[in-house]
Formats: C-alpha cells, sequence, structure tokens
C-alpha cells in the first residue's frame, strides 16, 4: 500500500518543470538541471559504443538492453534512480515497460561525473546501487577523461579499475568487445 509520504514524492517529481531532471533517494526528492555538453557527449558516445555490440548484436555478442536515463523503480514511487546509463540482460527485462517506471534492477549503471553530482553520485546512488543489487557500475569523469568500473562483491563495491584518456580497456560486463575510451572524449 502506497504511503501518503510516496505518493508526495512522487508527484512533485512528475510535476517538475521541463529541464529538471528528478530522482527519490533515500526518501528525498533531488533535481539537477540538464547536464552540460561535455556530460551529453560523453553520454551519446557511451550509448553508440556499448549499443551495437551488445544491444543490437552488432560487431558483438547482443543480448543487453542498453538504455539513457531509465527511470529505476527500486522501491515502487519512493526509491527512484536515473542513471546516466542502464543495461539488463534481455532475460532479466525481456520486455521494456509499458509506462516510464523500470522495477527490474538493472545488471549495470553508468553515472557520469560533474561537479555538481559527483558527491551525489559516488555517495548516495552508489550505496542504492549496491544495496539493490546492481551487479556493475562505472563512474566517468569527463573532467579527468577518467572511467572507473566497479563489481558488487559481498554487498559492496571493488574497484576492478580505472581507465584514462586514450586507452583500449575491455571493461565488465562488457569485456567480449574492446572499448576505446578516445570516443568518449568528442
Amino acid at each position: 500500500m502506497e504511503t501518503a509520504k510516496q505518493v508526495l514524492l512522487y508527484d512533485h517529481l512528475m510535476a517538475l518543470p521541463e529541464g529538471l531532471t528528478g530522482e527519490i533517494l533515500n526518501g528525498q526528492l533531488h533535481t539537477q538541471p540538464r547536464p552540460s555538453g561535455a556530460h551529453t557527449g560523453v553520454e551519446s558516445a557511451l550509448q553508440i559504443e556499448l549499443g551495437g555490440p551488445f544491444d543490437r548484436g552488432r560487431g558483438g555478442p547482443g543480448g543487453w538492453r542498453i538504455l539513457v536515463e531509465p527511470e529505476i523503480h527500486f522501491v515502487r514511487d519512493l526509491e527512484v534512480c536515473v542513471p546516466d546509463l542502464a543495461g539488463w540482460r534481455k532475460e532479466r527485462l525481456p520486455e521494456l515497460p509499458r509506462d516510464q517506471r523500470f522495477e527490474v534492477v538493472p545488471d549495470w549503471v553508468c553515472e557520469i561525473l560533474s561537479p555538481s553530482t559527483e558527491s551525489k553520485d559516488r555517495g548516495i546512488k552508489m550505496g542504492i546501487y549496491a544495496r539493490y543489487g546492481v551487479s556493475y557500475a562505472w563512474l566517468i569523469d569527463p573532467l579527468k577523461r577518467a572511467v572507473e568500473a566497479f563489481e558488487l562483491s559481498a554487498g559492496g563495491w571493488t574497484l576492478s579499475g580505472i581507465h584514462q584518456d586514450d586507452a583500449t580497456v575491455f571493461l565488465p560486463p562488457f569485456e567480449a568487445v574492446p572499448l576505446e575510451l578516445r570516443a568518449l572524449w568528442g
């Protein structure tokens, strides 16, 4: 049964003006303006790099759904995260939801850091992702031209690597195809 707080928070989230993105994290409504050009460029490039081989199966194994800014409901209308990108193995998410609510925990999430969101992404959101069992998470810093890859182990994050600049990497869970980081930096 929905509580009054759930309804109120989600109503506020849905009523946000255009140009604001909202999330409900640990029972609090958080908002931020639309991202910068550098952020959007990395997000778009990563969608292209992963989407072809993993979502569409072009030059890679397929079997994934890679989506930009899905509204993930870990607890319906009370714990709502909007990662920059998220991925599900297709056997776990065979069909997209009819509305905007994704209620299946993703297998992978990616947050693109900015000075205004880094503490929330690293602290609050990574904690939520671990609590609900997201298996893999990437944090990308366009200013530092760096990707940090994490794997969930015993309920906490283990850093599997930090990669920078123009490196070519094989990052879990997408290690079947090389990722050339220079493609992300525009």
